[in-house]
């Protein structure tokens, strides 16, 4: 029963963040300049007074601001997003097309740069003022200081234009579609590593320095003075008392930057033509297509949400005071 209670106030606090935020893109997209009947009439190649004042009627733009936030809310309850009259589609429909390789290249691009970061700092920790510290903490700062659209390009201008390793832009081969499930994978995978290493590399710099400055901190901690004076070899300790502790404050931070993911989405997708969320956010804006940022808005809140449920369970595998209560 406590765990259904636990279950069942999480539940609930999720729905209560679904619709606060909701609440606020659509109070914030209603209080940017512009008038969307003007944009959907002038779509429409006709913008004389009448036809706009039809359009504010046909799509309740008349009516008082807490009736059109009252409606929008209750078509998001019905997981009704709207209709985007620039496209001529369901806001669902061009989401949920969209979703999948933004879906692949965030988790993609978490996880390299959540195990990189531990892979590396806990490398720079045991080697503490040596010359491999000295590399990883360089290499580090040089990542965290470099614009991720320059990364990009420079990683299309080596990786895929000199080099000729990998396709330097879009989501699979022109081909694709007479592949096999194995090889439309591998040329999926291929086309992806550029975009994953570009998105993850900030962060896995930002988490290399932390861990590196964690692993350290805990091998001056009590208990692992205490295992050392049971006889447990360097080994066991690094693995059982050193690497899990120090790796806590890593995987928290991970899950607090997963909306810093969304946000370098948009320049990444951009620069290798990635066909996700990212690159719809960015026509949207450019075309003003209000309901589809709406739903977009809506949609990446609830990817953010989905990323911290996904860090409190690595969290509960790497803390095992956690896992206890």
């Amino acid at each position: 029963m406590r765990l259904l209670r636990r279950l069942l106030a999480r539940v609930a606090g999720i729905a209560f963040s679904i619709f606060v935020i909701a609440t606020i893109n659509f109070t914030l997209v209603h209080s940017a300049p512009g008038d969307p009947a003007l944009v959907i009439a002038g779509q429409s190649g006709a913008t004389d007074a009448k036809f706009i004042e039809q359009v504010r009627a046909e799509y309740g733009l008349d009516k008082p601001f807490m009736i059109q936030l009252g409606t929008y809310l209750g078509k998001v309850a019905r997981m009704d997003l709207g209709y985007s009259h620039r496209q001529r589609r369901q806001v669902s429909d061009l989401i949920l097309e969209r979703l999948g390789p933004t879906l692949l290249l965030m988790l993609s691009a978490f996880f390299l740069s959540l195990v990189g970061g531990v892979v590396f700092g806990a490398l720079s920790g045991r080697r503490q003022g040596t010359w491999a510290d000295l590399a990883i903490s360089l290499v580090s700062l040089l990542l965290y200081a470099t614009p991720v659209f320059w990364l990009g390009l420079m990683l299309v201008l080596v990786f895929s234009i000199q080099l000729e390793w990998l396709p330097a832009f879009g989501y699979a081969n022109i081909h694709a579609a007479g592949y096999g499930a194995f090889e439309y994978a591998r040329d999926v995978a291929s086309h992806l590593i550029l975009p994953a290493i570009t998105l993850s590399a900030i962060y896995m710099a930002v988490y290399t320095r932390l861990m590196r400055s964690s692993l350290i901190e805990v091998a001056h901690e009590d208990h692992v003075r205490t295992a050392r004076a049971k006889g447990l070899t360097e080994a066991a300790i690094r693995r059982r008392h050193m690497l899990r502790n120090a790796a806590v404050p890593v995987v928290t931070f991970a899950g607090l930057q997963a909306g810093a993911l969304i946000g370098g989405s948009v320049v990444v997708e951009t620069v290798f033509a990635w066909p996700g969320l990212g690159r719809l956010i960015f026509d949207a804006v450019t075309a003003r297509d209000y309901p589809v940022l709406l739903g977009l808005f809506l949609v990446t809140s609830m990817l953010v949400i989905a990323v911290n449920l996904l860090t409190d369970l690595i969290h509960r595998l790497v803390d095992p005071r956690v896992a206890v209560r």
